[in-house]
């Protein structure tokens, strides 16, 4: 069953919902769908703005499609918090949702009790290691996982 999200409280509703049961708000539909994006090898050595290693990369959600964080170190926090590394700024996404670890070539995700969870592709998830193309979602923002 798919979910929309209230962009007033966070609560997750039913799909076919108009309005949000917590607080009465007219659920408001991403009507921009998803937006792929494909990038070869010239891109990959295109210069400072291209994807040089592993990377999140933002399919759908809060306009924000084919922007990419890039691994920061061996840990990156991922969060509505303005100082996590990767910020997430929508009230689906706790201050504190996910940090991704690195450990040699390993890449995990670990979600950190956030109220809506991390999923993987498509699994609620506590803790997952990410392959090549993993589809994460972290609240209305889908990313996928590059290992490139």
């Amino acid at each position: 069953m798919s979910h929309i999200y209230c962009s007033e409280c966070g609560f997750q509703s039913p799909e076919s919902a108009s309005y949000c049961a917590r607080c009465g708000a007219l659920l408001v539909r991403d009507t921009t769908g998803e937006t792929t994006v494909s990038l070869g090898p010239d891109d990959l050595d295109a210069g400072p703005d291209s994807i040089a290693g592993p990377a999140l990369v933002v399919r759908s959600g809060g306009g924000r499609a084919g922007e990419s964080f890039e691994a920061i170190g061996d840990r990156a926090l991922i969060g509505r918090s303005p100082e996590c590394d990767v910020f997430l700024d929508d009230v689906t996404v706790s201050r504190r949702h996910a940090e991704l670890t690195r450990e040699g070539n390993v890449f995990t995700i670990r979600d950190l009790g956030s109220l809506n969870g991390t999923f993987v592709n498509k699994r609620r998830i506590e803790s997952s290691v990410l392959e090549d193309d993993d589809e994460v979602q972290i609240g209305k923002y889908r990313m996928t996982f590059l290992r490139r």
